[in-house]
């Protein structure tokens, strides 16, 4: 019985020491990797800059801040999510251009992050070994009013564009999201459309340049890096191609006076008439005017067991509400707008309305980069046809057996119907009367509350099979979603990457991989959906 204990207590403790060397080893290999990649950084950088002060390893104090600040997905912020290796917050472009070629150097996967938005969190997650890029430092924006352009860096926000744009004009805007805390970056890399897409299309149909990092660490304008390339990152994920370091964006014209509103209907108040009449008029009404629809399942008013369905209906208008009540009685007369709906503001108020700020907030929470952060999951589709009443009474049944999720469609039409599919990577333009947002948040912890709610906004997904587009049923980039496919980087990589890349793509997914083949035959700008390389 001694030596059975003895014995025992011998296996516990080789297996202590085993634990330790491993970890030991683990650290040893860490700091190996950092002192490499420093000395590395070191040669291709300015001497009198203290590159040290822009690497962050997990022993340093502040990586945990650094790493946590822009994670924007908390289903991605847990001890077991992995971590980086190393995470790089360039100063400069000379630094962005260092970390590239020493990160090739080292055979270290890159992830670049400029705001931390992706849905999926793949700017800050791998199951490899990884770097961060972390580009919030390089976030300067420059407006030149007389040529009604701006050169805007990756790792600037929307809002800092937008309030930047203010500062200088009422008369002028840009097209682009509604989140204020959304990086440049990757917004405009993957698309970007707004509340103006209906009138100035999206983000990068206003894209005149950009600046460009490739894997050979030199920096490209649209001159040196060709019209092919200028084309797949206006759309296409710059992270597949290189590190963008900033756009050069054409400014639009916005009247001194746009107008908002919100009106809410439930089912009790005729929402399923409404919501059918939307989707006939939503992409053929004045291209002045964008009504976004939320679709949510709520508890009824005075009876919390019983639920329903309420149908936000959420206006921009670029001009004052006379007009716009013309324009409303006219088209679209079953939502029943009255004038006391309507609330008159600048552009810039529009903005922060949109973003849920009260009227009269000051600008400058624009400026704010942090932002309440919940679990979360979304996935996209786009309808192209217009989903019959009975239809929506079937959704609606099955919206609420399910509970929490919702639906946001964002109608199409105007200029986004002009603009050829092939003119930039984005290719989801005309036929389409609105694209579909599938939302669902929450804040319980634990494994059994993410499966409900994964489970419930998939089936959802499911639910909507035959509303939607097909062969393929296309996805918005920008609404990550891995569950549509994923890539290994194998020697399937190109057989796997079709099966996403066709739907966010359509047909310039081939066009896509071309270009990638030629800037990157490596493959070493690669995340879990990146633009494959032809198979050789």
């Amino acid at each position: 019985m001694k030596n059975q204990k003895s014995s025992h207590l011998s296996l516990l403790s080789l297996f202590f020491l085993f634990l330790f060397l491993q970890s030991s080893l683990s650290l040893v290999s860490s700091d190996s990797v950092y002192e490499t990649f420093l000395q590395c950084l070191s040669t291709h950088t300015d001497p009198s800059d203290d590159i040290s002060s822009i690497v962050y390893t997990q022993s340093n104090s502040s990586y945990s801040n650094v790493l946590q600040f822009y994670i924007r997905n908390r289903r991605f912020n847990s001890s077991s999510t992995p971590k980086p290796v190393i995470i790089v917050t360039p100063l400069h472009e000379s630094h962005v251009q260092a970390a590239v070629i020493c990160s090739k150097n080292i055979g270290m996967q890159l992830k670049i992050r400029s705001g931390g938005h992706d849905y999926e969190g793949i700017s800050y997650v791998s199951d490899v070994p990884f770097i961060i890029l972390d580009m919030f430092n390089l976030r300067s924006i420059s407006i030149d009013i007389q040529s009604e352009t701006g050169w805007v860096q990756a790792g600037a926000t929307l809002g800092e564009l937008y309030y930047r744009i203010a500062e200088k004009s009422r008369l002028h805007g840009f097209p682009a999201g509604v989140c204020p805390t959304v990086g440049v970056g990757g917004h405009l890399s993957g698309g970007g459309y707004g509340y103006m897409l209906r009138k100035y299309g999206l983000s990068i149909d206003n894209v005149v340049d950009a600046q460009i990092v490739d894997v050979s660490g030199r920096i490209l304008d649209r001159e040196s890096m060709g019209e092919d390339l200028f084309w797949a990152i206006r759309g296409g994920g710059g992270a597949s191609f290189g590190v963008i370091l900033s756009y050069k964006i054409k400014l639009v014209r916005v009247p001194e006076i746009v107008t908002v509103f919100r009106i809410e209907k439930t089912l009790a108040q005729n929402a399923t008439e409404i919501v059918y009449q939307w989707q006939n008029v939503a992409d053929k009404i004045d291209n002045d005017l964008f009504i976004r629809l939320l679709l949510q399942p709520i508890a009824v008013k005075g009876n919390a067991t019983k639920k329903t369905i309420r149908a936000s209906f959420i206006c921009m208008f670029l001009g004052d509400s006379e007009r716009l009540l013309s324009v409303m009685n006219r088209g679209f007369p079953e939502l029943g707008l009255q004038k006391k709906d309507c609330i008159e503001v600048s552009w810039i108020d529009s903005i922060l309305y949109w973003s849920n700020f009260a009227i009269g907030t000051a600008p400058e929470v624009l400026l704010n980069r942090t932002s309440s952060v919940n679990f979360l999951k979304r996935k996209s589709d786009y309808v192209q046809k217009p989903i019959q009443k009975a239809g929506l009474e079937w959704l609606w049944k099955r919206m609420i057996e399910l509970g929490k999720t919702g639906l946001v469609f964002n109608p199409y039409g105007g200029k986004m119907s002009e603009i050829p599919a092939t003119e930039t990577a984005f290719p989801h333009r005309a036929g389409n009367i609105y694209k579909i947002q599938y939302s669902v948040d929450w804040s319980e912890e634990g494994s059994e509350a993410e499966e409900n709610y994964m489970n419930q906004i998939r089936r959802l997904y499911s639910y909507m099979t035959p509303f939607v587009s097909k062969s393929p049923r296309a996805s918005f980039l920008n609404y990550r979603d891995l569950d549509i496919g994923v890539n290994q980087h194998g020697k399937t990589s190109y057989d796997e990457g079709r099966v996403y890349g066709s739907k966010y793509f359509m047909g310039n997914f081939d066009r896509l991989v071309k270009v990638k083949t030629t800037v990157d035959p490596s493959n070493f700008f690669r995340n879990e959906q990146s633009i494959p390389t032809l198979p050789s």
